[in-house]
C-alpha cells in the first residue's frame, strides 16, 4: 500500500461461460483500461455445471477471490459475468454490463435496481436481452439492432466491427471518468 500502482484505478473485467477475456469485447475493454493507467483484474474461469447451477454464488467466490478484499472503481462483464450484477449494486461498484442474462431474475432484479452508473448492452436478436423486464430502472438500456449475444450481426463483419467499436467508446468514457484515489485500494466492507 502506499506505492504508486495501488492509487490507480482498478477495473474488473468478468468473461462469460464461453467468451473468455481473449474474446474482442473483453481484450479491448482490457487495453482501453490499461492504456488511461488503470490497474486491470481480469479472472478466468471455467463454468461447470455447478457454476450454472449457482451462477451468482459462482461469481461473487470468484470475484472475492480475485479482488483480495478490494473494491473495484468499475466492472465490465460479459454475459456470465454479469452474474456479478447484484454484488455490484450491493456495493455501489458502477458497470457496464454487456449482454447481462435478463431471463435470470437475479440478474434482472439487479439491473432493475441500477443507477444511472450503470450501462448495459444487449442484441436485438438476443433471446437473453429482455430489456422489458428491467423497465424501471435508471441505469441506461442500449439495445443493438439485429446484433446477436456476441454483439455480432451474423453475416456482417465490418458492422459487426463497427458496432464493438461503439461499445467500446462506452467503456473508453467510463474509464476516463475514474480518478485516481489517494489512499490507496477501496477496501471491501
Amino acid at each position: 500500500m502506499g506505492n504508486e500502482a495501488d492509487r490507480r484505478p482498478l477495473v474488473l473485467v468478468l468473461a462469460g461461460a464461453g467468451y473468455g477475456q481473449q474474446a474482442p469485447l473483453l481484450w479491448w475493454t482490457s487495453e482501453i483500461a490499461a492504456a488511461a493507467g488503470c490497474e486491470v483484474v481480469a479472472p478466468r474461469w471455467h463454468v461447470d455445471d455447478a457454476a450454472g447451477a449457482d451462477p451468482v454464488g459462482f461469481v461473487e467466490t470468484a470475484v472475492a477471490a480475485a479482488l483480495a478484499d478490494r473494491l473495484p472503481d468499475l466492472v465490465v462483464a460479459k454475459s456470465f459475468g454479469c452474474f456479478d450484477l447484484p454484488w455490484a449494486i450491493r456495493h455501489e461498484v458502477p458497470g457496464v454490463w454487456l449482454t447481462p442474462v435478463l431471463t435470470h431474475d437475479d440478474v434482472a432484479a439487479a439491473l432493475a435496481a441500477a443507477t444511472d452508473v450503470h450501462v448495459a448492452i444487449g442484441g436485438g436478436d438476443d433471446t437473453m436481452w429482455r430489456p422489458e423486464r428491467v423497465s424501471g430502472t435508471a441505469a441506461c438500456l442500449q439495445t443493438v439492432d439485429r446484433a446477436d449475444h456476441s454483439l455480432q450481426v451474423a453475416g456482417d463483419w465490418r458492422r459487426s466491427q463497427r458496432l464493438q467499436a461503439d461499445v467500446f467508446d462506452v467503456v473508453e468514457r467510463r474509464v476516463t471518468t475514474l480518478r485516481p484515489r489517494t489512499g490507496g485500494s477501496r477496501p471491501l466492507y
